[in-house]
């Protein structure tokens, strides 16, 4: 008996962080059930590619595996609020985007129309080094107020809410970017960014959610949403 109570007692401890319950509790949607890609796919494909596996309750990429691209959501989505967790390889780059339009033979990646929150090894990665482009940065848009992420290898907590316009991230409870898209200043920041050739970049109010594929190690698991 001590030793089944222990063996459950460890199975519960080793599992405790890992949140798979069933959709619509308090109006959260699970986006991720922590056993199969169900309701996902490559971005312009019927399915998710092989390089995209997972284990222990968590969605991540397999390095093994060559061909590859980033995964999005089946169901659009618009005025959400958005929950996930996300650890990163060491030197490694990734990132959440929003608001996609999926139409490849227009837009041949996702980050031609949805804006990213940037997924960063800050001290490993090149990016590290690029204002705009570390950890929890709206990606080349908007420098986060400050940086509460945690080394390579560790669980960072993300909250993305979008409501009619107005744009909240949050890092592992920290508030570090809130701002207003589609108005004129949303316009200035992507005429100043590297986006600014790309037309429709941040003109969607409605769209995919997709995790990219920047060719490094990385792992997201308790992925939920609320539509607002």
């Amino acid at each position: 008996m001590k030793i089944l109570l222990i063996s459950l007692l460890s199975f519960f401890m080793g599992t405790a962080k890992i949140n798979t319950a069933g959709n619509n509790q308090g109006g959260w949607k699970m986006l991720f059930d922590g056993k199969t890609t169900k309701g996902w796919h490559t971005y312009g494909k019927d399915a998710v590619n092989d390089r995209w596996k997972v284990a222990d309750g968590t969605l991540y990429i397999d390095n093994t595996i060559k061909d590859g691209g980033d995964i999005v959501t089946d169901g659009e989505y618009d005025n959400f609020d958005l929950k996930l967790e996300w650890k990163i390889s060491k030197n490694g780059n990734s990132g959440i985007i929003f608001n996609v339009h999926e139409d490849p033979t227009k837009y041949d990646e996702t980050y031609k129309t949805g804006p990213e929150v940037q997924v960063l090894d800050n001290e490993g990665h090149p990016d590290g080094k690029i204002l705009k482009h570390r950890a929890g940065d709206l990606y080349d848009l908007i420098k986060s107020s400050s940086e509460p992420v945690k080394a390579p290898g560790e669980w960072n907590a993300v909250e993305i809410i979008s409501n009619k316009g107005k744009l909240q991230i949050f890092v592992n409870s920290v508030n570090v970017v809130t701002t207003t898209m589609w108005d004129d200043n949303w316009k200035q920041l992507i005429a100043g960014s590297k986006f600014k050739n790309m037309p429709d970049f941040g003109t969607f109010k409605k769209g995919r959610i997709a995790l990219q594929d920047h060719g490094n190690a990385v792992w997201y698991r308790n992925i939920k949403i609320k539509q607002l």
